[in-house]
């Protein structure tokens, strides 16, 4: 047999032919268990796959809740990845978004500093200022009679940014919090987050509190 005969029979014995039957995708042929369980987890049902993908937050992070943290319906979530990165900002449920026109300014100069004007710098994360949970992050301010809300840490950590944005677009508090609008993020010691997670909520816990 040639070569270029040779590599042909290759290639047929490699094709597999599928069909779609009873919307699941099946490989035509009959195997034993191992390769059954093979296909099936390579070629799953269609009709157990999610309508769609999840969202990068979803995939990359658990997703946590502090509802009255400090005063009733100051309502924040905490974001945490794998590496202990904590996305800190207000959740759908926080008394700010019920007044009229909802948020309308954000002022980082709160406390002895003004968070947005501390810059931490390289692998580690030179300048960071390490602050408690109940630190204060920003004021929120709304139309409602110029009423302010205070913003905090929720969890012990360094603070490695703020979301410089939002002091020229307050808007993405009100259109987008759990993306764009988040407040700052925070980096806790993991000794410090063990002894703080059980004071949260998870997702569907919040929503069961806050009934959405």
């Amino acid at each position: 047999m040639t070569t270029l005969n040779a590599d042909a029979a290759a290639d047929q014995e490699l094709q597999v032919p599928v069909v779609v039957k009873d919307n699941s995708v099946v490989v035509d042929g009959e195997g034993d268990d191992g390769e059954k369980e093979l296909r099936e987890l390579l070629l799953p049902n269609v009709n157990d796959l999610p309508l769609s993908p999840p969202s990068a937050i979803d995939f990359n992070f658990v997703t946590y809740f502090a509802p009255d943290f400090m005063k009733p319906e100051h309502d924040q979530y905490i974001y945490r990845h794998a590496n202990g990165l904590c996305v800190i900002g207000l959740a759908s449920g926080h008394v700010a978004f019920k007044d009229e026109g909802g948020i309308t300014s954000v002022d980082f100069n709160v406390g002895k500093s003004n968070r947005s004007e501390i810059k931490v710098k390289g692998k580690r994360k030179r300048n960071a200022q390490h602050f408690e949970s109940n630190t204060a992050l920003c004021k929120v301010c709304t139309n409602n009679n110029n009423t302010f809300y205070i913003v905090r840490c929720c969890v012990k950590g360094s603070l490695l940014e703020v979301n410089e944005r939002l002091i020229n677009n307050p808007e993405l508090l009100n259109s987008s919090a759990d993306r764009e609008g988040y407040i700052a993020i925070l980096m806790p010691k993991p000794s410090d987050w063990l002894k703080t997670k059980d004071s949260f909520m998870t997702f569907d816990e919040y929503k069961k509190l806050r009934q959405f």
